[in-house]
């Protein structure tokens, strides 16, 4: 089953394309990729699927909806950038959660949570800055949503704190949903990916399984996306 469609989907910012002509199917049940440089659309892609910006031509259906509020109530978000009120504690992020997602399972975020040792009376503040981006990440996969989309959710964390947001990822999404993860760390994603889709100048320039790219290809992804982007 499809989840997410975009039919010839075409943003500008001015008279500058930010993707163009885009079209894609991404089926429910995986973990994707959306990969390129900076500045090839990939923030522009995820604020469309987030109605965060209208596209000037084309479509996009995410279960059958165009972004609403209805749609919204089944993707599950992370931004690129801290989210969260400094000033605000763990406990405070836990009920904002609550309050304002039906699907948020709270028992699932205070098991994470423990398992980390973070006390939920820390204030943000006070948290590492891996430990920032691990709450973030348990806060979003602890929605029970279809579709997860998450903006270069290991940038600028230590190893050790990218292997255990790759093993949230995995552990806690539904057979029934996807996620969609953008970013531009290959090598270290690439273990967990079932498809990719590159983006190269707002355009899509290579989509499918993982594995069959890489048998027609005799590469890696991470030694494709150098090939292809010259990276």
């Amino acid at each position: 089953m499809t989840l997410l469609t975009f039919e010839n989907v075409s943003k500008f910012y001015g008279a500058s394309p930010a993707l163009q002509n885009v079209s894609l199917e991404i089926p429910a049940g995986k973990i994707v990729g959306l990969l390129g440089p900076n500045g090839s659309g990939k923030t522009t892609l995820i604020k469309l699927i987030n109605g965060l910006l209208q596209p000037e031509q084309g479509r996009i259906l995410i279960n059958g909806m165009e972004p609403s509020p209805a749609t919204k109530a089944i993707v599950s978000y992370l931004p690129d950038t801290t989210y969260l009120n400094e000033q605000m504690k763990v406990k405070e992020a836990l009920t904002f959660f609550k309050t304002f997602y039906k699907d948020f399972n709270l028992e699932r975020a205070q098991g994470l949570l423990r398992d980390l040792g973070i006390d939920e009376n820390s204030r943000f503040k006070k948290l590492s800055k891996g430990n920032k981006e691990k709450v973030q990440l348990i806060l979003v996969m602890s929605r029970d949503a279809r579709l997860y989309v998450l903006d270069e959710p290991i940038g600028g964390v230590d190893p050790a704190a990218r292997d255990y947001i790759l093993n949230t990822i995995i552990n806690n999404y539904s057979p029934t949903s996807t996620v969609l993860i953008s970013t531009h760390l290959i090598s270290d994603i690439e273990p967990i990916l079932d498809e990719i889709v590159f983006l190269k100048d707002g355009k899509v320039v290579r989509q499918g399984n993982v594995d069959d790219i890489r048998y027609e290809s005799g590469e890696s992804i991470d030694q494709l996306f150098r090939h292809e982007f010259k990276a």
